[in-house]
């Protein structure tokens, strides 16, 4: 039988917003105060870069419209904006066998069933991270997760219609030179928004990992974690690496 998990769809939420609520989140699945979650949202346009990342890939003109944020993810950099579906598994991987790369192999999978729904046959190509259109070789998923105590942040960006032309002209998006990017708009061949997708998202999630996802209203979520002790365990995660903190890529 599935365990029962939270399914926030929030619409559109500026990055370092959805960030704070991503470390609150996990600090109450992690004392298990509520179960796995996960976030739907669109971000405004955004670049973020994790550990990894050169300055060379950063060459984003100036009087370019975007924000520009450090994570704590491992990898390269990565475009954020109106029109990809980005997808924050909170998860504890006490519960889906503490393996991190058998973890982005299945927010690789979800994606890869979301997009059956299309008629679209994506696919992993060995040695990178993320969801891929063959022939020629096109991306169309960025994955990049941060593991700490066991518990998942951040997770996948999936382009659904948003021009994709700041993953090559703003950065080098990944650290991936000389690579297509594309949208699930320009493949099928007809327009596309982001809440038809959520709900094929969020189903072929909940099959990979086994959840039956409850959605609740957006407006639940400030009433979910003013608890001090989700606030404190937040706030001690910033400071602090414990011995199963990993990050992975995004490319």
């Amino acid at each position: 039988m599935s365990r029962v998990g939270y399914l926030f769809d929030l619409g559109c939420v500026p990055y370092r917003d959805a960030w704070a609520l991503q470390q609150s989140v996990a600090a109450a699945v992690g004392q298990g105060a509520i179960p796995d979650s996960v976030i739907l949202l669109e971000h405004p346009p955004t670049i973020t870069y994790g550990r990894r990342t050169d300055e060379e890939e950063l060459h984003v003109p100036a009087d370019a419209d975007v924000e520009i944020v450090e994570t704590n993810r491992g990898g390269k950099s990565t475009f954020h904006g109106p029109g990809q579906l980005v997808c924050y598994p909170i998860l504890d991987l006490n519960r889906h066998g503490r393996d991190v790369k058998r973890y982005c192999r299945d927010l690789e999978e979800a994606v890869i069933r979301a997009l059956q729904a299309y008629e679209l046959e994506a696919r992993r190509f060995d040695g990178l991270t993320g969801v891929w259109l063959d022939r020629p070789p096109r991306k169309i998923c960025s994955i990049g997760v941060h593991v700490s105590r066991w518990v998942t942040t951040h997770g996948y960006a999936l382009n659904v219609d948003l021009d994709p032309a700041p993953f090559t002209e703003w950065i080098t998006a990944c650290g991936l030179e000389d690579a297509a990017f594309t949208t699930l708009t320009a493949e099928i061949g007809r327009s596309i928004s982001v809440g038809d997708v959520r709900e094929s998202a969020a189903e072929a999630l909940g099959d990979v990992f086994d959840l039956s996802l409850e959605p609740l209203p957006a407006s639940d979520v400030s009433d979910l974690w003013p608890q001090p002790s989700h606030e404190r365990l937040a706030e001690r995660s910033k400071g602090e690496q414990a011995p199963t903190d990993e990050t992975v890529s995004v490319r």
